[in-house]
């Protein structure tokens, strides 16, 4: 029987799904990825601010680079990404030459500064090819000192990976890879639209490391059509198998409004909240048990690794590519749909290639919208970034640190309201997220989310 059979039901110590888990999934919360979060983006923020906020940066400040390759050889049903299916390779060399372009218009605003860390996403990255890659990273290296850095990632499909690409990626240095299996389970595999066997991922791991690239990571999902906790259990005892240092669990986020693939996904087959709640659940214990340790609300590392540390040091952050421990103040954002992260605000590219392309060929940053943090802004943001990387908050400490004497009198009264759940405790000013909140941690962060109530705009479930 092959690797992709149903998993054998067993019985599972798995938590039952209380009460509050219905209830703090009917009130649908951001990621917080960011704050303000993306929908809450606009078009104040252009192409002019955005080159103020780049011409502003200290001599000094080294930045990290993320990279949107937005191009996949066929779109799975669940993909929530900024990414369009073409088989041609002519537009993704035109894409290429527009990063070349963006790369030195962005650095001629910037300066030749330090970069600590570069990220490609997508998408699918390997589409640009071997050629791509190296031609790229030659137009950083003249426009950037990329020497020393600390870290090179790339996210990899392992259905879209070869020899020839992946020697072009540890010939310009990548030193991690995040490969995107999402579940093991043959039948939900086929719901999802994204068929690859293990022996697929697994001949995929082995040829990234063989090549060099040690440090590898996989990506999975619950809450996917016709997933069950003994699904979620499989996948980590396989998963399990390649050895990963990270591992990256996610919440199917099923918006058919925003994303139109997903229609394709029968909403009737998909998880409810209960049974999301004892996925995730199982997904936890499960990695636990391997040996993992778990960081943030849905990252697992092996120990003495550096998110495991950043962890227990507090100094654990959250961006676009979810835990990070990456200190640099500055992301600076290449490719459609990127953005880039300033301490005084976000800046976000043209999410349709064609307007990106435009705007770059004509020498302007394509810059389509973003947001200019307000002093409340930023304190509410390291709240929120506490809470979800840290479970807890001293608010007092960061309203001295930001010299702003806002009380919080109503978002603290909300705590208590989940205090009353279980979800979250306080001493003072002090939040705490417990044990029994932290699968809501976005639920309590929301709390300190000034935007949220009356947007309009409609989120994923909280967990």
């Amino acid at each position: 029987m092959g690797a992709t059979a149903e998993p054998v039901t067993k019985a599972l110590a798995v938590h039952s799904a209380p009460d509050l888990s219905a209830n703090a999934n009917a009130r649908p919360v951001p990621r917080y990825t960011s704050y303000p979060t993306a929908p809450n983006f606009s078009l104040a923020v252009n192409a002019d601010v955005h080159a103020g906020w780049l011409n502003a940066l200290p001599a000094h400040a080294a930045v990290s680079l993320y990279v949107h390759v937005p191009f996949c050889v066929e779109l799975c049903h669940y993909c929530g990404c900024n990414t369009h299916a073409t088989r041609r390779q002519e537009p993704v060399e035109r894409y290429v030459e527009n990063l070349l372009t963006e790369i030195a218009l962005v650095a001629r605003h910037s300066g030749a500064r330090k970069v600590n860390r570069i990220h490609w996403g997508g998408g699918t990255p390997s589409i640009i090819g071997a050629d791509g890659f190296r031609r790229i990273h030659r137009a950083m290296a003249k426009h950037f000192d990329i020497d020393g850095m600390v870290e090179h990632a790339i996210e990899i499909d392992p259905r879209r990976i070869d020899a020839a690409i992946l020697d072009s990626l540890a010939a310009i240095g990548v030193d991690r890879a995040n490969l995107g299996v999402q579940v093991f389970s043959a039948a939900v595999q086929r719901a999802i639209g994204r068929v690859q066997p293990f022996e697929v991922v697994e001949a995929a791991t082995s040829l990234v490391r063989k090549t060099g690239i040690r440090n590898i990571g996989i990506d999975l999902m619950y809450g996917l059509p016709h997933q069950t906790v003994e699904d979620v259990r499989f996948s980590a005892t396989l998963g399990a198998r390649l050895h990963p240092q990270r591992v990256a669990i996610f919440g199917y986020a099923h918006v058919p409004w925003f994303k139109k693939q997903q229609k394709l996904i029968d909403a009737s087959a998909l998880p409810d909240a209960g049974q999301r709640y004892r996925q995730a659940i199982a997904a936890h214990e499960s990695w636990c048990e391997l040996g993992y340790e778990a960081v943030g609300i849905d990252h697992f590392v092996l120990p003495g690794d550096g998110l495991a540390v950043a962890a227990k040091k507090g100094r654990l952050h959250r961006n676009f590519q979810g835990y990070t421990d990456d200190e640099s103040p500055v992301l600076i954002g290449l490719g459609a749909s990127a953005i880039s992260r300033f301490p005084q605000g976000y800046a976000q590219n043209h999410s349709a290639t064609a307007t990106y392309s435009a705007e770059v060929r004509y020498g302007k940053l394509a810059t389509a919208k973003g947001a200019a943090l307000t002093a409340e802004d930023s304190l509410r943001a390291e709240i929120i970034e506490r809470l979800m990387c840290n479970f807890r908050v001293d608010i007092d400490r960061l309203v001295e640190k930001h010299r702003l004497p806002t009380i919080f009198s109503r978002e603290l009264a909300r705590i208590d309201l989940l205090a009353v759940q279980g979800l979250a405790r306080r001493s003072g000013r002090r939040v705490e997220i417990t044990n029994t909140g932290k699968p809501f941690a976005r639920v309590v962060a929301s709390v300190f989310d000034h935007y949220l109530e009356g947007s309009g705009t409609r989120h994923s479930m909280a967990i």
